[in-house]
């Protein structure tokens, strides 16, 4: 039998190939792990930008909304101060045993009963008004905070609340608020983000309509789902306006009165949750905003018990 020679050069040289391509390949992989990273970071970056661009909109009316208890607040301090005054006259007068004729005159020169309603009135409405102050700066609290990016369960129509308290000076003075939310399972999202898709939401509602409007929020549960509607009866989109709304940068706002942002970003986060958005709307009628999403989310969405912040 002739022996058979093989030539190993070429052999050789297909394995170095072979493993030049794989280290291509890995180089390859690095990158784009590194360029997701950064893609990930810039669109966190561009979540909270919009999110203070949006607070700097609302700046002028949140500042309004805790000035006006506030002031009234002082306004029912200095009252209470000067009842204060007229009641230690009354009680310095008790202890010094002055006579009854002149007790029941002074009792009459501070008007006493009058004084004695006024004082609970004053009270009641000073707890009131520090209790909003109080709910607005939590509000905003919530809204501006960088927050977790993992998935937990959270009260959605509480969130609803949150974005109305914080919006709630861009409404009042243009369109009457209707605000009818069902019983709703706790959701699990990233609570962070859909309180900004609402408040985002709410702007632009209020933006739409110029007076002497109505602004109605509405949620529910169907199946295995949570809807929000967030719906006004402002100016209203033609059907090529509504083709582009969740475009980034796209924006019918005139310049530096808009990002151009809040919709795509809302978008994403929307879609990011595993649901729907979906706009209806007529030019001179108004528009609807619908929003559904899973009360649960599919096992593979959720981060793993390691990565949970505690």
């Amino acid at each position: 039998l002739g022996l058979v020679q093989y030539d190993a050069t070429d052999i050789a040289r297909s394995y170095e190939k072979l493993n030049a391509a794989r280290n291509q390949l890995a180089i390859k992989e690095l990158e784009q792990e590194e360029l997701i990273t950064s893609l990930k970071q810039i669109n966190m970056q561009l979540v909270q930008s919009e999110k203070m661009a949006a607070i700097g909109q609302l700046a002028a009316g949140v500042a309004h909304e805790i000035n006006n208890p506030v002031s009234f607040v002082m306004s029912n301090i200095n009252t209470l101060t000067r009842y204060l005054a007229d009641l230690t006259q009354l009680l310095d007068a008790i202890e010094n045993d002055i006579d009854l004729a002149y007790l029941q005159k002074l009792k009459e020169t501070i008007d006493f009963k009058l004084l004695r309603e006024d004082i609970k009135d004053l009270l009641h409405e000073s707890s009131e008004g520090i209790l909003r102050v109080r709910n607005i700066i939590q509000s905003l609290k919530e809204f501006s905070h960088k927050g977790s990016d993992e998935f937990a369960l959270a009260d959605l129509n509480a969130a609803i609340r949150n974005s109305l308290n914080l919006v709630h000076n861009e409404i009042k003075y243009k369109a009457e608020l209707v605000v009818e939310l069902d019983n709703m399972p706790p959701v699990e999202c990233i609570l962070s983000e859909i309180n900004q898709v609402l408040v985002n939401l709410l702007i632009n509602a209020a933006q739409a309509i110029e007076h002497d409007g109505k602004i109605s929020v509405r949620s529910g549960t169907v199946g295995s789902k949570v809807w929000i509607n967030v719906e006004d009866t402002g100016c209203g989109m033609d059907l090529p306006t509504q083709k582009r709304i969740f475009e980034p940068f796209f924006t019918t706002k005139e310049v530096g009165s808009g990002t151009g942002l809040g919709l795509s970003l809302s978008y994403n986060i929307i879609q990011k949750h595993g649901g729907i958005i979906e706009v209806i709307s007529e030019p001179g009628v108004g528009t609807c905003f619908h929003i559904e999403l899973p009360i649960k989310q599919p096992d593979h969405q959720r981060r793993k018990p390691d990565h949970a912040h505690h």
